[in-house]
């Protein structure tokens, strides 16, 4: 059984089909703390770019996830914060596109894309997915609670020059939270200051596993569909993926490998072990709810399942 420090997966993505992630950030580091964030709310809170692993090992470790001969249709540099505050981003981006001819892709807040360093190590990823939530700089810091030294202007004119400079696919999503951005001023806004920026896709979404303030919502199929009107977007919820992987044998570590990164509800982890084989499943859950591990969050009616911070 292999264990890997900084590939994971491939988890469903419906953008992507099947990603397997790459995570240079040490756990928890973040220069914003989102109240959407299904990892919870960040617990380092920084904006310096620093080197947390050698690029080495993590290109090593790539190479080594490539020898199971695993099925997966991108490679997503995601990491457990934001992975624009790696400094040697640029660096990681040419050595695994070396070693793969899928594309790489890059999930980010798109907060530092005003820094010529941080633009200049992208230029090589395939695409590249910021975040775009706010229209304004009192929106921003509700839904997106910034580091204090991060200005929207100045997250907005990154993204523009990065989409004048950038030859590769940009896509943006927006997450749709209940009662903050979810009327028709913000979708009229949202998309006047859409056309400053060249990008190919637009995702709509909304929070639908455990968010970091339990007073965000999801908001409701109407409210999605006017947005995609007035944007011209995609609703991320239409859109289909397929299902878990892990690589790890033991069915229990499997989960948790997997729910180390990225939450499950219990109906995935259901149809993720029974793919596996595994029929006992009554005595599974009763094991993830005993363990101490593992927070169990009651959100929407059903229940998701993260390792505990």
């Amino acid at each position: 059984m292999t264990n890997f420090k900084y590939i994971y997966g491939p988890v469903p993505s419906r953008r992507m089909g099947l990603s397997v992630g790459i995570s240079p950030i040490a756990e928890g580091h973040c220069n914003y703390s989102c109240i959407y964030c299904q990892l919870g709310r960040t617990r380092n809170m920084t904006n310096e770019r620093k080197r947390y692993f050698d690029h080495k090992d993590i290109v090593e470790e790539f190479k080594l996830y490539l020898s199971k001969d695993i099925k997966f249709d991108v490679a997503t540099i995601v990491g457990d914060g934001e992975p624009l505050l790696y400094a040697d981003l640029g660096i990681l981006i040419d050595e695994l596109k070396l070693l793969t001819d899928k594309p790489i892709a890059l999930i980010t807040n798109g907060s530092l894309l005003f820094d010529g360093k941080v633009r200049e190590d992208l230029k090589n990823a395939d695409i590249i997915l910021p975040s775009l939530d706010a229209t304004d700089e009192e929106m921003f810091k509700k839904i997106n609670r910034p580091h204090g030294s991060i200005r929207f202007d100045d997250v907005i004119r990154g993204l523009q020059i990065f989409s004048n400079e950038y030859d590769g696919q940009l896509w943006i999503e927006t997450m749709i939270v209940e009662g903050i951005n979810d009327n028709k001023e913000f979708f009229l806004g949202l998309k006047k200051l859409l056309s400053t920026i060249k990008y190919h896709k637009l995702y709509i979404n909304s929070p639908v596993r455990p968010p970091a303030e339990t007073y965000v919502k999801q908001v409701s199929k109407n409210v999605i569909e006017e947005a995609v009107s007035i944007l011209g977007g995609i609703s991320i919820d239409k859109l289909v993926s397929e299902g878990f992987y892990s690589e790890v044998e033991d069915d229990y570590e499997a989960v948790l490998s997997i729910i180390r990164r990225h939450p499950m509800n219990q109906f995935e982890i259901k149809s993720f072990i029974e793919q596996r084989g595994k029929s006992d499943i009554k005595n599974f859950f009763e094991r993830l709810n005993n363990d101490a591990k593992i927070e169990m969050v009651d959100y929407k009616g059903y229940y998701t399942y993260r390792l505990r911070k």
